[in-house]
């Protein structure tokens, strides 16, 4: 069994939003738990938060942080939570709020220190613009991180997983590794879609099929993990 001999952390990108981005993350915890790893996860950015007894919710970081078994504290698992769900540059305008990736870097510093693994989620694709000048590559480039790409699978995911390729490429970033998640229970051609997508994105950026997560019901991110093969992360010399 391959341990890492610092704290790991990986930067987890998809298709579009809507693709089980935060559901493959947290089967990433699970998986890293069993490998019995310290996990920690953040949610930089989280768009759409509920108020409950005096305190903002959001779905997804809550999700991730119930699959972690390291507790971080809000302001810096989710250091911007933002109330409406909606493209976070527009929400966070609605708030007043400016979105800052240094804040974000200096918190994923201090996530480092508690946790061998930490799974940091981006918000919806590769490129959704942060402010005027910014988006999520940035954000990812400025991390550092190598990231592992959420292939939603589905009608159009060829194109749009190769074009995310691509950018994570142009950004110097290093593709880890990808997850096929079947979003479309219906799928034609499932398979065919994974294949030439594992040649392409193997020939091209030597980043390994970490997994296929067929469609669950009902969804369970520890039943996702036992699809998930999390060897190649913990291997790799990041």
């Amino acid at each position: 069994m391959s341990t890492p001999s610092a704290s790991h952390s990986f930067f987890i990108t998809g298709t579009d939003t809507e693709i089980g981005k935060t559901f493959v993350s947290a089967a990433l915890l699970h998986a890293f738990n069993a490998h019995g790893l310290r996990t920690a996860a953040m949610k930089p950015i989280a768009a759409g938060a509920e108020y409950r007894d005096g305190i903002w919710f959001n779905e997804d970081a809550c999700q991730l942080a119930e699959a972690a078994n390291v507790h971080l504290s809000t302001e810096i698992a989710t250091p911007y939570l933002l109330a409406e769900p909606a493209a976070p540059h527009i929400a966070a305008a609605q708030q007043g709020v400016m979105l800052n990736i240094g804040s974000i870097v200096d918190c994923h510093a201090k996530a480092l220190q508690t946790a061998d693994v930490v799974i940091v989620e981006g918000v919806g694709g590769f490129r959704v613009p942060l402010n005027a000048t910014q988006d999520t590559a940035d954000l990812a480039l400025a991390l550092n991180l190598p990231v592992v790409l959420v292939v939603g699978m589905r009608l159009g995911c060829l194109n749009h997983a190769l074009l995310t390729a691509e950018a994570i490429a142009a950004r110097g970033l290093t593709l880890a590794g990808w997850v096929a998640n079947q979003i479309d229970p219906k799928m034609r051609y499932l398979h065919e879609n994974i294949d030439q997508l594992q040649l392409y994105l193997s020939q091209h950026y030597q980043a390994p099929l970490l997994g296929i997560v067929p469609h669950l019901q009902p969804a369970s991110a520890s039943d996702a993990m036992t699809y998930l093969n999390i060897q190649p992360l913990l291997a790799g010399a990041w």
